[in-house]
């Protein structure tokens, strides 16, 4: 949320990230690694573009997620985006676990790890310092551990025919 549109570069393809806001309280990034450039690809450009396309604050200087009710001198709520719009749509799509912001990093992480891309990439791409911090973010998809399975037993026992019932 601590972005401006001056910190999107859209002739490198990057992002610069310079500060953080928290509970309003705009301030530093915790560490070197959350203050290196995210790389942006073709699909968040052109999204980003249209964004400020449509926003009344695309000004360098104005953030990229500006609070109309702070007449743009604020970036928006996290909590508020996240208990009016993140929560409700995934009610709606069926999902009946409570999500927060970390869940998006959970699924990111275990997403890209299962398009098998190296942990180094990994670590950079969600701006951790130590490739150790992955661990608590990844987990196995049923499909993953299914196909394993499958694997393992097809390699001891050769291929195996279901039966119908």
């Amino acid at each position: 949320m601590g972005l401006k549109w001056k910190d999107v570069d859209f002739l490198r393809g990057s992002i610069l990230v310079t500060r953080s806001v928290v509970d309003q309280a705009v301030g530093n990034c915790k560490t070197e690694a959350s203050r290196k450039p995210v790389v942006m690809g073709p699909y968040i450009a052109q999204a980003l573009v249209t964004w400020r396309q449509e926003s009344p604050y695309a000004d360098p200087e104005d953030w990229v997620w500006a609070s109309p009710h702070k007449k743009g001198m604020q970036p928006l709520w996290l909590s508020t985006i996240m208990r009016y719009y993140i929560q409700p749509a995934a009610k709606r799509a069926g999902i009946t676990k409570k999500i927060g912001w970390h869940t998006f990093r959970h699924t990111f992480a275990t997403l890209v790890m299962y398009l098998n891309v190296e942990d180094r990439v990994v670590q950079e791409m969600m701006r951790h310092a130590s490739p150790r911090l992955l661990d608590r973010y990844v987990q196995t998809l049923e499909g993953a551990k299914r196909q394993a399975q499958e694997q393992l037993v097809g390699s001891i026992v050769g291929p195996v025919q279901v039966m119908q019932a």
